[in-house]
């Protein structure tokens, strides 16, 4: 199959409508901050000739991916092996002073998803990693081996918001006690075997536990609440940002900082509003968009999304 046969991106459509009014001109600067296989990026070069891409990747074997699929736009592409934080890196490699558009598509990827090997997927046996580079940092099996019943109890609450977040870690406990847990499907039996018979049927034992170990081991909401008001930073007035969101962890610290941004800083009770107090940030769309049924019934990845943006309206203070 090819890669546009195995990869859907996520609301394409909404995303190039909302992105467009910044994308326009010749040599306007879109950053895509998860760049994954491309399909965003591809509708991007694809639709707005003028555009030039900066692609944000941390995951090697991803970019590799996504520059085969944009060959035909070189010349208007610089990929940069990086997590999404580290916009301002990108863009001073690329040469650009600023970015006009910026996506975030949160999360783990496709690619990731589907290759067993990678071990982000419960229902597929495999070496317990997790890492979104796999060139580097410790394992999902690291942090199972090495974590306290306390640590793994609050990550599995922090980021899982697990309920059963204490009696799956002293289940791990016990079982890395006997042998060491090197496999997916070796978890997956821990927590099933540590799950009450009561709540079996209300979804699988370890959507949340993979998860929160997920986001542990790739350090994603740290990335995320670097990258957000770095990409802020980064846009040029009139240029727009549009960050979509696969969990609730995510959304709402995407929604406060956007919240924050579009807020106006004037002390309260003053008859009007000074210049230097109104809002950098406007809102292009009304709290949290989703997939239309349609999509979330073509491509199931679309289910959970929420999408969230706002354009720069004045310079940074």
């Amino acid at each position: 199959m090819s890669i546009r046969d195995i990869h859907t991106p996520v609301l394409l459509e909404r995303c190039l409508e909302l992105l467009g009014p910044a994308l326009g001109r010749e040599g306007a600067v879109y950053v895509d901050g998860t760049l994954g296989m491309g399909g965003h990026a591809e509708a991007v070069l694809t639709r707005f000739g003028g555009a030039r891409l900066i692609g944000m990747d941390r995951d090697p074997q991803a970019l590799r991916i996504a520059a085969e699929r944009l060959a035909a736009f070189e010349g208007r592409t610089t990929f940069v092996h990086t997590v999404y934080d580290g916009i301002a890196h990108a863009l001073d490699i690329a040469g650009a002073a600023s970015a006009d558009a910026i996506l975030f598509d949160l999360g783990v990827s496709s690619l990731q998803l589907d290759e067993a090997d990678r071990g982000f997927a419960y229902a597929q046996d495999a070496p317990l990693d997790m890492r979104m580079d796999p060139t580097t940092g410790r394992t999902a099996a690291d942090i199972v081996a090495t974590y306290s019943e306390g640590e793994l109890r609050r990550i599995f609450e922090r980021y899982g918001e697990e309920k059963l977040s204490g009696r799956y870690a002293r289940a791990i406990l016990a079982a890395r006690a006997e042998a060491p847990i090197e496999r997916s499907g070796q978890l997956v039996d821990v927590l099933q075997d540590a799950t009450p018979a009561a709540v079996k049927g209300a979804g699988h034992p370890a959507k949340r536990v993979f998860q929160a170990l997920r986001i542990e081991v790739n350090g994603e909401l740290a990335a995320l609440e670097a990258a957000i008001p770095a990409a802020l930073d980064a846009l040029s007035v009139g240029g727009r940002i549009v960050v979509l969101s696969y969990q609730s962890l995510e959304d709402r610290f995407v929604k406060r900082l956007f919240a924050e941004a579009t807020a106006s800083t004037s002390p309260p009770g003053l008859p009007v509003e000074l210049p230097e107090h109104a809002p950098r940030f406007r809102g292009l769309v009304r709290g949290a968009e989703q997939a239309s049924t349609e999509e979330a019934e073509s491509n199931p990845r679309a289910k959970p999304v929420r999408l969230r943006a706002i354009e720069k309206v004045r310079e940074n203070s």
